[in-house]
Parts: C-alpha cells; sequence; structure tokens
C-alpha cells in the first residue's frame, strides 16, 4: 500500500496502489485505525523514556499508574530547614524590655540549634536570677522566631549571666565609661528635663506629672519620670507600679508602665515605710537616680519635686543646669502665693519656668453642667503675670482642669486619666499641656549665659 508512511505520515493517501487500482474506503480506513493506534504506542514508548508524563493519564488522570511517573516525583520533598542567617536576624529584631537594645547585641543569645524537624532550640541568658521580665522575654523571642521560614515549633530556655557576663554587659551599655556620669548634663544630650513643681503640697502636683508623662508616651515619646518627692513618693502607685527595679551591677533598670520608664524611693522601701532622710543624703539619692539608672535615649524626662524650695529643686539645678520648671499650683490664694516663691528660686538658680498649670480650677456642675469655682478664680493667671514680670520673660498659663473625680480615681488604680478618659475636660487639658512640652522650641530664654556686659564683674 503505497499511500502508507508509518509515522512519518498523518494521512492516508488516495492514490492508486502500485498496481494502478484505487484504495476502498473500507480499507482505507481500516488503515487509518492501524496507523493511529502504532503511532500512539510508539510516541508513548518514547514519552516514557524521556520521563515526561504519560499522555494517557493526561486525558484520563483516574487510568494513571505508578510505572507512568518518574521515580523522582513518586515521594514529595522534605521542606527546607529554617537558616541560621535567618534565626540570627529575627533574634536580632527583639528588644530587651528594660534595656531597649537588641539582645543580640546585649550578649544575650548564648545558643541557636535548629533540629532535623525544623523545631529550634533558643538559650537565652538573662541578666539576674529571677528576672521580672522573664515571661516577656520568653514571649519577644517565640514570636520573633516563629515567623522564620521553615520553622515548625520554637522553644527556649532561660539561663542566667556569669558575673563576668554581667560587667561586660555593664561596661557595653554605658559605653565603658568608669565614672558616674549623669546623661542629661552631658552637652549635646537632646532629652528634655522638666521639673514639675508647687510651692505647697495637695495641689495635684504628682497626678499632673503622671498624666503628662502618659500622654507624652502615647504620642510615641520616649519618657521617664524620676520621683524625686523622696519624703511623700506617690508615682508608682499611679502608674500601677508594684514591683522593684533589676539591678545589674552598679546599674538599675527603672520598671515600665504604660511605655513610661519610672525611679523612685518608694521602690526600695518597705510598705510604707518613711524615709527620714536629711540633706546630703536627699542630694546622694537624686544623683543616684539621674546617673545610675539606665533610662535609655529619652527624649522628655519629668521629675517630680517635692512642695517648696528645699534641698532637692537645689540640688536638680546643680546637677542638671539646662532643665526646665512647670509651676503647678490651684486657684486658692494661698497656694498661689506659695507657688510664686517657688517659682522666683528660678532666679537664684538660673533656670527657665516653662508656664504654670491651674489645677482643680473649677468643677462642672453635675446637674446643669454650670462652671463652679470651688477654690476661687484666677489664681493661675495672676501666678503666670507676677512670674512673668518677676523672671523678664513670658512664663504663659498653660492649661486650667478643672475637678474630675476620675482623675482621682485613676490615681488610685494606676491607670492615667488621659488613658482611661483622654476626651474628658481634663484629659483634653493634660493632653494639650503635653503637646506644648513636646513641641516647645529649645531657645535660652530664661537661661543664664555664663557671661557678664563688658565693664561689669
Amino acid at each position: 500500500m503505497g499511500g502508507y508512511r508509518g509515522t512519518r505520515s498523518r494521512q492516508v493517501s488516495n492514490r492508486p496502489a502500485a498496481h494502478g487500482r484505487e484504495v476502498p474506503t473500507a480499507v482505507r480506513s481500516l488503515m487509518h485505525d492501524h496507523w493511529h493506534t502504532r503511532t500512539t504506542r510508539q510516541r508513548r514508548i518514547r514519552l516514557r523514556a524521556t520521563g515526561a508524563p504519560s499522555p494517557r493519564f493526561a486525558a484520563h488522570p483516574r487510568s494513571h499508574t505508578a510505572e507512568d511517573v518518574d521515580p523522582r516525583l513518586r515521594f514529595p520533598l522534605s521542606p527546607a530547614l529554617p537558616s541560621s542567617d535567618a534565626i540570627q536576624s529575627a533574634l536580632a529584631t527583639v528588644l530587651d524590655p528594660e534595656i531597649g537594645k537588641p539582645i543580640t547585641d546585649l550578649d544575650m543569645v548564648e545558643s541557636v540549634h535548629v533540629r532535623d524537624d525544623g523545631s529550634v532550640d533558643v538559650n537565652v541568658l538573662l541578666t539576674v536570677s529571677g528576672c521580672p521580665m522573664r515571661d516577656e522575654i520568653t514571649s519577644r523571642v517565640s514570636r520573633a522566631v516563629s515567623g522564620v521560614d521553615g520553622v515548625r515549633d520554637v522553644r527556649v530556655a532561660l539561663g542566667v549571666m556569669t558575673p563576668e557576663q554581667r560587667t561586660a554587659l555593664h561596661e557595653k551599655v554605658r559605653g565603658g565609661a568608669a565614672q558616674r556620669v549623669i546623661p542629661f548634663a552631658q552637652p549635646g544630650s537632646m532629652t528634655r528635663v522638666y521639673g514639675i513643681a508647687s510651692g505647697k503640697g495637695g495641689v495635684g502636683k504628682s497626678s499632673v506629672t503622671v498624666n503628662l508623662a502618659a500622654a507624652m508616651a502615647r504620642s510615641g515619646l520616649s519618657v521617664g519620670v524620676l520621683d524625686a518627692d523622696i519624703y511623700g513618693h506617690s508615682v508608682p502607685r499611679m502608674l500601677g507600679i508594684d514591683r522593684p527595679p533589676t539591678q545589674v551591677e552598679k546599674m538599675i533598670m527603672p520598671p515600665q508602665a504604660h511605655g513610661v520608664r519610672v525611679i523612685s524611693t518608694g521602690m526600695f522601701t518597705r510598705g510604707n515605710e518613711p524615709v527620714t532622710w536629711r540633706g546630703p543624703m536627699l542630694h546622694r539619692a537624686l544623683e543616684q537616680f539621674l546617673s545610675d539608672v539606665f533610662w535609655g535615649d529619652l527624649d522628655v524626662l519629668l521629675l517630680d519635686l517635692p512642695p517648696g524650695t528645699g534641698d532637692i529643686a537645689i540640688s536638680l539645678a546643680q546637677l542638671v543646669p539646662t532643665s526646665e520648671l512647670l509651676l503647678v499650683t490651684t486657684p486658692q490664694l494661698a497656694a498661689t502665693e506659695v507657688a510664686e516663691r517657688a517659682g522666683t528660686i528660678a532666679v537664684q538658680t538660673h533656670q527657665n519656668v516653662i508656664g504654670v498649670v491651674e489645677n482643680m480650677a473649677y468643677m462642672p456642675c453635675p446637674h446643669c453642667g454650670e462652671r463652679v469655682d470651688v477654690f476661687g478664680e484666677g489664681g493661675g493667671a495672676a501666678v503666670a503675670e507676677r512670674l512673668t514680670r518677676v523672671l523678664g520673660h513670658d512664663v504663659p498659663l498653660l492649661a486650667q482642669i478643672p475637678v474630675d473625680v476620675r482623675l482621682r480615681q485613676g490615681g488610685d488604680d494606676g491607670k492615667p486619666l488621659v488613658l482611661s478618659e483622654p476626651d474628658s475636660e481634663a484629659g483634653k487639658a493634660l493632653r494639650a499641656v503635653a503637646e506644648r512640652l513636646t513641641f516647645r522650641s529649645r531657645g535660652l530664654s530664661g537661661r543664664s549665659l555664663g557671661i557678664s556686659p563688658a565693664g561689669r564683674a
């Protein structure tokens, strides 16, 4: 049959056979079927030899058998194990909750082991035994490593640094400084230091301090509070802190609450035990809190000063000459007179008074909403006006904060009003003060430049 060309032709020829007769239609059909069957069989053999999938399987999946599959594809590949570099990069994002630096930079990661099943063992060294942040550190490490591709499970084991490792950590964090240094008093320090002062006690100075700190921290600033009211410390309770600080060598790690780092003598006393220190001890305590506490890179440090114009106020001016004062008073005449005296001390200490906050300025009537001046009116404005005249630069009245039972309740519960009731009248007033302090320009107004006019001693 001259019209058949095996696998090279897909058409059956209609030409006459060699003896000159035309191929009948029935025969031609049989020839086509024979060619198709043979061609398909040969093609299947070639495909199997090259490892390609069988066309029979492609058209009829249910007829597929193991013989039609490349042996290399019969078993699934094992998932790739996580790389050590990827795990180390993840651990570098974990910050120590107290120091605020990566645990890899602090040499807190002792070892990392990746198992064949994709699970990862991480050994972390804590600074001290019984570290209060152990659970937080464990959680942060687990979350970071779990996000690495290929990690199936994370196991964190905690150990404790040796004395030699703690000494090395202290030197690394302190930059190798051998002597006591107050970072806020160093040239180039960008931390704003505000002393919150009042003439007399009971005007709400501590309440103003913790709410300003919480508002600033909520806005994204790094904030610290030093409770310098040695005898009447109350800041830890107002921020809900009930644990002592951690100490590494001679470095103190301040506890944190609501994003604020806090240190207070109340953290070192037993229960409600009173503090009975004389002047030199007060100065040393303030100096130690400023230098030995690891504050980190703060944007703002607030000091809750004791009432009046005593040793602490003078020591602050000596230890941190660039610190500024914010006065808190009530409208009451007796309070404003003492507040004015507290403000005029800035003339002797060469400090800048940045403004006046009038607390308990009025009380909105709970029935009709009318303003009730419980403690009088105009006291804060009068103090600001007189200090402007005495100091020779503008001392503005920054806010009038109304009486609000929730402000007092927040202090008792450790939940600042600016966080629990930010849209209340008192909350708005306090947040406005925090915003003004945050965006103040760094001018030299009110500061002593240490020079004298020509011809004068």
